[in-house]
């Protein structure tokens, strides 16, 4: 590469390069150029001006510790995963299969969401409460005859009729679900 630049005077130091470097760089830039330039220092220095807010400094801090913890439990390829996933199935979605997944929900929320089903989950939740109560304070009587005598009770041979009865008649569904797929 030839050198362009002036002869230097005999009584004058002979510049080095990084000046050199910038004139060259003063002399190429365009009024355009130096504006944003200008604007992405002026960025940069109000990117710095927030982080000498406390509450800021605090945030990024606490968002740098939360990526070294997904990065160092493996979660961070999870995460990045899970958004390249979120991505495609929205680049995938067309209007049909929008209106398809509005009308699923719509039928599940008419389903479970009626009177009937509350009043069932909440007589559920209720039964369960009062049998989980009522176990803990009984003792527990242990031997083959205390089994029998719990067995001979009306009450205890209905429930166990219960539950069998429900158990195949949940088979049998199933059944009859794995069938007709």
């Amino acid at each position: 590469m030839t050198d362009t630049s002036p002869p230097a005077l005999p009584n004058e130091p002979q510049p080095s390069e990084i000046e050199r470097l910038s004139l060259a760089m003063r002399e190429a830039l365009t009024d355009s150029m130096v504006e944003r330039l200008s604007v992405t220092g002026a960025n940069a220095l109000e990117v710095v001006d927030r982080l000498n807010d406390e509450e800021t400094r605090a945030a990024v801090h606490s968002v740098i510790d939360q990526i070294s913890e997904l990065h160092r439990i493996g979660a961070l390829q999870t995460l990045f995963d899970f958004i390249a996933l979120f991505h495609a199935m929205r680049s995938a979605a067309t209007d049909n299969i929008v209106e398809r997944l509005f009308g699923f929900m719509e039928h599940i929320l008419n389903t479970v969401g009626t009177e009937d089903m509350a009043s069932l989950a909440d007589n559920l939740r209720l039964s369960m409460d009062e049998a989980a109560t009522e176990t803990a304070a009984a003792p527990a009587r242990g031997g083959l005859f205390s089994a029998l005598s719990l067995l001979s009770k009306p009450e205890s041979q209905q429930s166990l009729q219960f539950l069998l009865t429900f158990g195949e008649k949940l088979r049998a569904a199933q059944s009859g679900a794995n069938g007709q797929g």
